[in-house]
Protein backbone atom coordinates (compact mmCIF):
# COMPACT_ATOMS: atom_id res chain seq x y z
CA UNK A 1 0.00 0.00 0.00
CA UNK A 2 0.97 3.65 -0.35
CA UNK A 3 1.00 5.31 3.07
CA UNK A 4 1.87 8.80 4.29
CA UNK A 5 2.93 9.58 7.86
CA UNK A 6 2.67 13.27 8.76
CA UNK A 7 5.10 13.94 11.60
CA UNK A 8 8.52 12.29 11.98
CA UNK A 9 8.93 12.22 15.75
CA UNK A 10 9.17 9.03 17.82
CA UNK A 11 5.77 7.70 16.82
CA UNK A 12 5.78 8.80 13.19
CA UNK A 13 9.32 7.69 12.41
CA UNK A 14 8.99 4.28 14.05
CA UNK A 15 5.54 3.67 12.53
CA UNK A 16 6.61 4.69 9.04
CA UNK A 17 9.79 2.64 9.18
CA UNK A 18 8.03 -0.50 10.39
CA UNK A 19 5.29 -0.11 7.76
CA UNK A 20 8.05 0.04 5.13
CA UNK A 21 9.75 -2.99 6.67
CA UNK A 22 6.64 -5.15 6.08
CA UNK A 23 6.43 -4.04 2.45
CA UNK A 24 4.37 -0.85 2.27
CA UNK A 25 5.58 2.20 0.34
CA UNK A 26 5.85 4.98 2.93
CA UNK A 27 6.30 8.74 2.68
CA UNK A 28 7.24 10.41 5.98
CA UNK A 29 6.30 14.10 5.97
CA UNK A 30 7.74 16.71 8.32
CA UNK A 31 7.67 20.51 8.23
CA UNK A 32 11.16 20.71 9.75
CA UNK A 33 13.38 21.07 6.66
CA UNK A 34 16.54 20.37 8.67
CA UNK A 35 15.10 17.12 10.03
CA UNK A 36 14.02 15.99 6.55
CA UNK A 37 17.51 16.72 5.19
CA UNK A 38 19.03 14.86 8.12
CA UNK A 39 16.83 11.80 7.53
CA UNK A 40 17.54 11.80 3.80
CA UNK A 41 21.25 11.80 4.66
CA UNK A 42 20.76 8.72 6.86
CA UNK A 43 21.14 10.56 10.17
CA UNK A 44 18.56 9.64 12.81
CA UNK A 45 17.45 12.43 15.20
CA UNK A 46 16.45 10.03 18.00
CA UNK A 47 17.96 6.98 19.66
CA UNK A 48 15.78 3.89 19.45
CA UNK A 49 17.31 0.40 19.38
CA UNK A 50 17.14 -1.17 15.92
CA UNK A 51 15.58 1.86 14.21
CA UNK A 52 18.63 3.26 12.42
CA UNK A 53 19.39 -0.02 10.62
CA UNK A 54 15.75 -0.41 9.51
CA UNK A 55 15.61 3.15 8.17
CA UNK A 56 18.77 2.73 6.12
CA UNK A 57 17.61 -0.65 4.80
CA UNK A 58 14.21 0.60 3.67
CA UNK A 59 15.56 3.83 2.20
CA UNK A 60 17.93 1.72 0.08
CA UNK A 61 15.01 -0.51 -0.97
CA UNK A 62 13.10 2.67 -1.94
CA UNK A 63 10.18 1.78 0.33
CA UNK A 64 10.80 4.67 2.75
CA UNK A 65 10.90 8.30 1.64
CA UNK A 66 11.11 11.68 3.39
CA UNK A 67 9.63 15.00 2.30
CA UNK A 68 8.51 18.36 3.64
CA UNK A 69 5.53 18.41 1.26
CA UNK A 70 2.24 17.34 2.79
CA UNK A 71 0.71 17.67 -0.66
CA UNK A 72 3.04 14.98 -1.98
CA UNK A 73 2.09 12.69 0.89
CA UNK A 74 -1.65 13.13 0.37
CA UNK A 75 -1.47 12.85 -3.40
CA UNK A 76 0.57 9.63 -3.46
CA UNK A 77 -1.03 7.75 -0.53
CA UNK A 78 -4.24 5.84 0.07
CA UNK A 79 -3.96 6.22 3.84
CA UNK A 80 -2.61 9.32 5.61
CA UNK A 81 -1.56 9.03 9.26
CA UNK A 82 -1.41 12.08 11.53
CA UNK A 83 1.45 11.60 14.01
CA UNK A 84 2.19 15.14 15.14
CA UNK A 85 2.85 16.32 18.72
CA UNK A 86 -0.06 16.84 21.12
CA UNK A 87 1.71 18.70 23.95
CA UNK A 88 0.10 19.54 27.29
CA UNK A 89 -1.14 23.04 28.07
CA UNK A 90 -0.86 24.78 31.44
CA UNK A 91 -4.25 23.49 32.63
CA UNK A 92 -3.48 19.88 31.71
CA UNK A 93 -5.56 19.89 28.53
CA UNK A 94 -4.08 18.89 25.18
CA UNK A 95 -2.85 21.38 22.60
CA UNK A 96 -4.51 20.15 19.40
CA UNK A 97 -3.31 22.99 17.19
CA UNK A 98 -0.82 20.76 15.33
CA UNK A 99 -3.53 18.19 14.61
CA UNK A 100 -5.93 20.91 13.42
CA UNK A 101 -3.29 22.44 11.15
CA UNK A 102 -2.46 19.09 9.55
CA UNK A 103 -6.16 18.26 9.10
CA UNK A 104 -6.61 21.59 7.30
CA UNK A 105 -3.56 21.00 5.11
CA UNK A 106 -4.74 17.49 4.23
CA UNK A 107 -8.14 18.90 3.27
CA UNK A 108 -6.55 21.40 0.90
CA UNK A 109 -4.82 18.59 -1.03
CA UNK A 110 -7.47 15.84 -1.12
CA UNK A 111 -8.72 15.19 -4.62
CA UNK A 112 -10.16 11.68 -4.20
CA UNK A 113 -11.06 9.26 -1.40
CA UNK A 114 -8.52 9.01 1.41
CA UNK A 115 -8.47 7.48 4.86
CA UNK A 116 -7.10 9.96 7.42
CA UNK A 117 -5.85 8.27 10.57
CA UNK A 118 -5.27 9.89 13.96
CA UNK A 119 -2.14 8.18 15.30
CA UNK A 120 -1.32 10.95 17.78
CA UNK A 121 -2.68 10.53 21.29
CA UNK A 122 -5.75 12.76 21.33
CA UNK A 123 -8.78 13.39 23.57
CA UNK A 124 -12.02 11.57 22.84
CA UNK A 125 -14.09 13.28 20.12
CA UNK A 126 -10.98 14.62 18.35
CA UNK A 127 -11.74 12.42 15.35
CA UNK A 128 -15.09 14.14 14.99
CA UNK A 129 -13.33 17.53 14.97
CA UNK A 130 -10.80 16.33 12.39
CA UNK A 131 -13.64 15.21 10.14
CA UNK A 132 -15.41 18.58 10.55
CA UNK A 133 -12.18 20.42 9.70
CA UNK A 134 -11.55 18.38 6.56
CA UNK A 135 -15.15 18.86 5.41
CA UNK A 136 -14.83 22.62 6.00
CA UNK A 137 -11.63 23.07 3.97
CA UNK A 138 -11.85 20.33 1.31
CA UNK A 139 -13.46 20.80 -2.08
CA UNK A 140 -17.19 19.96 -2.10
CA UNK A 141 -17.95 16.31 -2.79
CA UNK A 142 -14.52 14.91 -1.88
CA UNK A 143 -14.93 11.65 0.02
CA UNK A 144 -12.82 10.60 3.00
CA UNK A 145 -13.00 8.73 6.30
CA UNK A 146 -11.37 9.56 9.62
CA UNK A 147 -10.01 6.67 11.71
CA UNK A 148 -8.54 6.53 15.22
CA UNK A 149 -5.57 4.15 15.50
CA UNK A 150 -3.88 4.67 18.90
CA UNK A 151 -0.25 3.67 19.30
CA UNK A 152 1.01 1.54 22.19
CA UNK A 153 4.75 1.97 21.71
CA UNK A 154 7.24 2.01 24.56
CA UNK A 155 10.34 4.09 23.98
CA UNK A 156 13.35 1.80 24.10
CA UNK A 157 11.40 -1.11 22.61
CA UNK A 158 9.24 0.74 20.08
CA UNK A 159 10.35 -1.22 17.01
CA UNK A 160 9.60 -4.55 18.68
CA UNK A 161 6.28 -3.23 20.00
CA UNK A 162 5.16 -2.22 16.52
CA UNK A 163 6.42 -5.32 14.75
CA UNK A 164 4.98 -7.68 17.39
CA UNK A 165 2.02 -5.81 18.94
CA UNK A 166 -0.24 -7.16 21.69
CA UNK A 167 -3.22 -5.80 19.83
CA UNK A 168 -4.09 -3.39 17.03
CA UNK A 169 -6.97 -1.03 17.70
CA UNK A 170 -8.75 1.16 15.22
CA UNK A 171 -11.99 3.05 15.46
CA UNK A 172 -13.90 3.44 12.20
CA UNK A 173 -17.27 4.68 10.97
CA UNK A 174 -17.37 2.89 7.61
CA UNK A 175 -16.75 -0.58 6.19
CA UNK A 176 -14.58 0.92 3.43
CA UNK A 177 -12.19 2.48 5.96
CA UNK A 178 -12.19 -0.73 8.00
CA UNK A 179 -11.20 -2.78 4.95
CA UNK A 180 -8.28 -0.45 4.14
CA UNK A 181 -7.06 -0.48 7.76
CA UNK A 182 -7.17 -4.28 7.77
CA UNK A 183 -5.05 -4.19 4.64
CA UNK A 184 -2.54 -1.84 6.26
CA UNK A 185 -2.11 -4.17 9.21
CA UNK A 186 -2.46 -7.52 7.41
CA UNK A 187 1.33 -8.18 7.54
CA UNK A 188 1.32 -7.93 11.35
CA UNK A 189 0.44 -11.06 13.28
CA UNK A 190 -1.70 -9.59 16.05
CA UNK A 191 -5.34 -9.47 17.20
CA UNK A 192 -7.25 -6.62 15.55
CA UNK A 193 -9.92 -4.83 17.57
CA UNK A 194 -12.34 -2.68 15.60
CA UNK A 195 -14.37 -0.13 17.56
CA UNK A 196 -16.20 3.12 17.03
CA UNK A 197 -14.09 6.29 16.79
CA UNK A 198 -14.67 7.56 20.33
CA UNK A 199 -13.95 4.21 22.02
CA UNK A 200 -10.63 3.86 20.21
CA UNK A 201 -9.58 7.32 21.38
CA UNK A 202 -10.48 6.50 24.97
CA UNK A 203 -8.60 3.19 24.95
CA UNK A 204 -5.20 4.93 24.79
CA UNK A 205 -5.80 7.34 27.66
CA UNK A 206 -7.46 4.64 29.76
CA UNK A 207 -4.56 2.23 29.15
CA UNK A 208 -1.76 4.65 30.00
CA UNK A 209 -3.60 5.94 33.05
CA UNK A 210 -4.05 2.41 34.38
CA UNK A 211 -0.35 1.62 33.92
CA UNK A 212 0.58 4.85 35.72
CA UNK A 213 -1.82 3.85 38.48
CA UNK A 214 0.07 0.55 38.92
CA UNK A 215 3.38 2.43 39.22
CA UNK A 216 2.02 4.87 41.80
CA UNK A 217 0.36 2.03 43.70
CA UNK A 218 3.57 0.04 44.08
CA UNK A 219 5.43 3.20 45.10
CA UNK A 220 2.84 3.79 47.82
CA UNK A 221 3.32 0.16 48.90
CA UNK A 222 7.10 0.78 48.90
CA UNK A 223 6.61 3.50 51.52
CA UNK A 224 4.76 0.97 53.70
CA UNK A 225 7.55 -1.55 53.14
CA UNK A 226 10.19 0.94 54.30
CA UNK A 227 8.15 1.74 57.40
CA UNK A 228 7.60 -1.93 58.24
CA UNK A 229 10.87 -3.53 57.19
CA UNK A 230 9.32 -5.48 54.33
CA UNK A 231 10.82 -5.86 50.83
CA UNK A 232 8.77 -4.30 48.04
CA UNK A 233 10.39 -6.57 45.43
CA UNK A 234 9.05 -9.63 47.23
CA UNK A 235 5.66 -8.02 47.72
CA UNK A 236 5.50 -7.13 44.01
CA UNK A 237 6.51 -10.66 43.02
CA UNK A 238 3.75 -12.08 45.21
CA UNK A 239 1.21 -9.69 43.74
CA UNK A 240 2.38 -10.16 40.17
CA UNK A 241 2.07 -13.94 40.36
CA UNK A 242 -1.69 -13.39 40.39
CA UNK A 243 -2.60 -13.49 36.70
CA UNK A 244 -5.36 -10.95 37.34
CA UNK A 245 -2.69 -8.42 38.36
CA UNK A 246 0.52 -9.30 36.50
CA UNK A 247 4.08 -8.31 37.38
CA UNK A 248 4.60 -5.58 34.76
CA UNK A 249 4.64 -1.97 35.95
CA UNK A 250 4.98 -3.04 39.58
CA UNK A 251 8.53 -1.74 39.88
CA UNK A 252 9.04 0.66 42.77
CA UNK A 253 11.36 3.58 42.14
CA UNK A 254 11.43 7.29 41.44
CA UNK A 255 8.10 7.25 39.62
CA UNK A 256 7.06 7.58 36.00
CA UNK A 257 8.17 10.30 33.59
CA UNK A 258 8.62 10.74 29.86
CA UNK A 259 6.52 12.33 27.17
CA UNK A 260 3.48 10.05 27.56
CA UNK A 261 2.37 9.14 31.07
CA UNK A 262 2.51 12.60 32.72
CA UNK A 263 0.82 14.22 29.72
CA UNK A 264 -1.80 11.50 29.25
CA UNK A 265 -2.84 11.34 32.92
CA UNK A 266 -3.24 15.14 33.06
CA UNK A 267 -5.18 15.06 29.80
CA UNK A 268 -7.49 12.28 30.97
CA UNK A 269 -8.25 14.18 34.16
CA UNK A 270 -9.09 17.27 32.12
CA UNK A 271 -11.13 15.28 29.57
CA UNK A 272 -13.10 13.72 32.41
CA UNK A 273 -13.78 17.11 34.00
CA UNK A 274 -15.04 18.48 30.69
CA UNK A 275 -17.36 15.48 30.43
CA UNK A 276 -18.66 16.07 33.97
CA UNK A 277 -16.67 13.51 35.96
CA UNK A 278 -14.14 14.25 38.71
CA UNK A 279 -11.45 11.57 38.25
CA UNK A 280 -10.12 11.86 41.80
CA UNK A 281 -8.31 8.53 41.59
CA UNK A 282 -6.01 9.81 38.83
CA UNK A 283 -5.34 13.02 40.76
CA UNK A 284 -3.98 10.87 43.59
CA UNK A 285 -1.87 8.91 41.09
CA UNK A 286 -0.31 12.21 40.01
CA UNK A 287 0.28 13.29 43.61
CA UNK A 288 2.00 10.04 44.60
CA UNK A 289 4.24 10.30 41.55
CA UNK A 290 5.14 13.92 42.27
CA UNK A 291 5.93 13.08 45.90
CA UNK A 292 8.18 10.13 45.01
CA UNK A 293 11.14 12.23 43.90
CA UNK A 294 10.93 14.38 47.02
CA UNK A 295 10.81 11.26 49.24
CA UNK A 296 14.00 10.09 47.55
CA UNK A 297 15.75 13.44 48.01
CA UNK A 298 14.78 13.43 51.67
CA UNK A 299 16.80 10.22 52.13
CA UNK A 300 19.78 11.95 50.56
CA UNK A 301 19.38 15.04 52.75
CA UNK A 302 18.93 12.92 55.88
CA UNK A 303 22.29 11.29 55.20
CA UNK A 304 24.30 14.27 53.90
CA UNK A 305 22.50 16.84 56.08
CA UNK A 306 22.75 19.65 53.52
CA UNK A 307 23.47 19.32 49.80
CA UNK A 308 25.26 22.65 49.37
CA UNK A 309 28.88 22.09 48.26
CA UNK A 310 28.50 18.31 48.42
CA UNK A 311 30.01 16.46 45.46
CA UNK A 312 27.35 14.09 44.11
CA UNK A 313 27.44 11.77 41.12
CA UNK A 314 24.32 10.81 39.21
CA UNK A 315 23.90 7.88 36.83
CA UNK A 316 21.01 8.40 34.45
CA UNK A 317 19.25 11.40 32.90
CA UNK A 318 16.89 9.84 30.35
CA UNK A 319 13.41 9.14 31.70
CA UNK A 320 14.02 5.38 31.19
CA UNK A 321 16.71 3.07 29.83
CA UNK A 322 17.26 2.45 26.10
CA UNK A 323 16.27 5.96 25.06
CA UNK A 324 17.78 9.42 24.81
CA UNK A 325 14.47 11.07 25.71
CA UNK A 326 14.75 13.39 28.72
CA UNK A 327 11.27 14.92 28.49
CA UNK A 328 9.59 15.00 31.92
CA UNK A 329 12.44 12.87 33.28
CA UNK A 330 12.44 12.34 37.03
CA UNK A 331 16.24 12.12 36.85
CA UNK A 332 16.41 15.60 35.32
CA UNK A 333 14.02 16.96 37.94
CA UNK A 334 16.10 15.51 40.79
CA UNK A 335 19.37 16.75 39.27
CA UNK A 336 18.01 20.27 38.87
CA UNK A 337 16.79 20.30 42.47
CA UNK A 338 20.20 19.23 43.75
CA UNK A 339 21.91 21.93 41.65
CA UNK A 340 19.40 24.46 42.98
CA UNK A 341 20.36 23.49 46.55
CA UNK A 342 24.02 24.08 45.76
CA UNK A 343 25.29 20.54 45.19
CA UNK A 344 28.32 20.01 42.98
CA UNK A 345 26.72 17.51 40.63
CA UNK A 346 28.32 15.43 37.88
CA UNK A 347 25.89 13.37 35.78
CA UNK A 348 26.33 10.63 33.20
CA UNK A 349 23.87 8.95 30.84
CA UNK A 350 24.75 6.58 27.96
CA UNK A 351 22.45 8.37 25.48
CA UNK A 352 20.73 11.35 27.10
CA UNK A 353 23.58 13.79 27.68
CA UNK A 354 23.50 15.63 24.36
CA UNK A 355 19.87 16.64 24.84
CA UNK A 356 20.52 17.42 28.51
CA UNK A 357 23.38 19.74 27.56
CA UNK A 358 21.14 21.53 25.07
CA UNK A 359 18.11 21.93 27.32
CA UNK A 360 19.56 21.93 30.85
CA UNK A 361 23.01 23.57 30.74
CA UNK A 362 22.97 23.95 34.53
CA UNK A 363 23.43 20.18 34.86
CA UNK A 364 27.11 19.32 34.32
CA UNK A 365 27.69 16.06 32.46
CA UNK A 366 30.77 13.85 32.22
CA UNK A 367 31.88 11.08 29.85
CA UNK A 368 31.57 8.00 32.06
CA UNK A 369 30.00 6.58 35.17
CA UNK A 370 33.45 6.35 36.72
CA UNK A 371 34.05 10.07 36.20
CA UNK A 372 30.70 10.86 37.82
CA UNK A 373 31.58 8.72 40.84
CA UNK A 374 35.17 9.93 41.29
CA UNK A 375 35.48 11.81 44.59
CA UNK A 376 31.71 11.78 45.14
CA UNK A 377 30.20 11.82 48.61
CA UNK A 378 27.13 10.04 47.23
CA UNK A 379 26.16 8.33 43.99
CA UNK A 380 22.57 8.32 42.71
CA UNK A 381 21.09 5.89 40.18
CA UNK A 382 18.22 7.66 38.46
CA UNK A 383 17.68 5.62 35.26
CA UNK A 384 17.48 1.85 34.88
CA UNK A 385 20.20 1.41 32.27
CA UNK A 386 21.20 -2.27 32.27
CA UNK A 387 24.79 -1.15 31.60
CA UNK A 388 24.98 0.20 35.13
CA UNK A 389 24.64 -3.31 36.57
CA UNK A 390 27.92 -4.43 35.01
CA UNK A 391 30.05 -1.49 36.15
CA UNK A 392 33.23 -2.22 38.12
CA UNK A 393 31.71 -1.40 41.48
CA UNK A 394 34.92 -2.13 43.39
CA UNK A 395 36.64 0.53 41.27
CA UNK A 396 33.78 2.93 41.94
CA UNK A 397 33.88 2.33 45.71
CA UNK A 398 37.61 2.97 45.80
CA UNK A 399 37.22 6.22 43.84
CA UNK A 400 34.40 7.70 45.96
CA UNK A 401 35.02 9.96 48.91
CA UNK A 402 32.18 8.18 50.73
CA UNK A 403 30.88 4.81 49.45
CA UNK A 404 27.25 5.88 49.63
CA UNK A 405 24.72 4.79 46.98
CA UNK A 406 21.10 5.85 46.55
CA UNK A 407 19.52 3.51 44.01
CA UNK A 408 16.32 5.14 42.77
CA UNK A 409 15.52 2.29 40.38
CA UNK A 410 16.28 -0.76 42.58
CA UNK A 411 18.75 -1.79 39.89
CA UNK A 412 21.36 -3.37 42.16
CA UNK A 413 21.29 -6.15 44.72
CA UNK A 414 21.38 -4.73 48.27
CA UNK A 415 23.29 -7.61 49.86
CA UNK A 416 25.89 -7.62 47.08
CA UNK A 417 26.45 -3.88 47.33
CA UNK A 418 26.82 -4.08 51.11
CA UNK A 419 29.31 -6.93 50.75
CA UNK A 420 31.38 -4.68 48.46
CA UNK A 421 31.56 -2.09 51.23
CA UNK A 422 28.83 0.33 50.17
CA UNK A 423 26.24 1.97 52.36
CA UNK A 424 23.29 1.29 50.10
CA UNK A 425 19.79 2.73 50.01
CA UNK A 426 17.03 1.86 47.55
CA UNK A 427 13.22 2.19 47.34
CA UNK A 428 11.05 -0.03 49.50
CA UNK A 429 13.82 -2.47 50.39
Amino acid sequence: MNIAIVGSGYVGLVTGTCFAEVGHNVICVDNDDAKVAQLKAGKIPIYEPGLEDLIRKNVQLKRLHFTNSIGEGVEKSQVVFIAVPTPPQHDGSVDLSYVETVARQIAEHIKEYRVVVDKSTVPVKTGEKVAETIRRYAKPGVEFDVVSNPEFLREGSAVEDLMKPDRIVFGVNSSKASALMHEVYSPFNAPIMVTDLNSAELIKHASNSFLALKISYINAVAAICEASGADVEKVAAGMGADKRIGRQFLNAGLGYGGSCFPKDISAFIKISEELGYNFQLLKEVEKINADQGERFLKKLRDKLWVLKDKKIGQLGLAFKGNTDDIRMSVGIRIAEQMVKEGASLLAYDPKGMEKCNQLHPDIKTVNSAYEAANGAEALIIATEWVDFKSLDWVKIRESMRTPLIFDGRNLLDPSEMKSLGFEYYSVGR
